[in-house]
């Protein structure tokens, strides 16, 4: 029997955060097997956070951007999608599917939303089964 993938998700205090947290406040579901680490800013999770997460055992993972409300910098959504593409760079130099990180906007009240995007996530995942290092 296959096991179920492990998402890791980076979220933010201030905005993605309170919207992952209303999923559950709504009794939405979605996959028990998502961790969750939050952070200030998305701008602030560096690439080797992300790859060092798929070689310690997590089969994807996701960060839940600010977009553009971050409170902090007007560039958030840009440096986020450089260090996410960077990761993607460097897994695929190691042999593993630059899918396998995803980045999205995730606002305070996108609890809906964030279920959407880790259900499809999860599905994508498992179509990829376990990763190969």
């Amino acid at each position: 029997m296959t096991r179920a993938p492990q998402i890791l998700v980076f979220t933010t205090s201030t905005i993605s955060d309170p919207g992952v947290a209303s999923a559950g406040l709504m009794r939405l579901k979605y996959p028990p097997q998502t961790a969750i680490i939050r952070v200030p800013c998305s701008s602030m999770i560096r690439p080797e956070w992300i790859v060092l997460a798929i070689e310690s055992g997590f089969d994807g993972v996701f960060v839940a951007a600010d977009g553009t409300d971050c409170p902090y910098l007007r560039d958030c959504t840009e440096r986020t999608a450089r260090g996410v593409e960077a990761a993607q760079k460097i897994l695929a130099s190691r042999g593993v599917e630059p899918e396998r990180v995803r980045m999205a906007a995730v606002c305070s009240v996108c609890g809906e939303a964030f279920v959407r995007i880790i259900n499809d996530f999860f599905n994508a995942l498992s179509r990829l089964g376990p990763v190969r290092l």
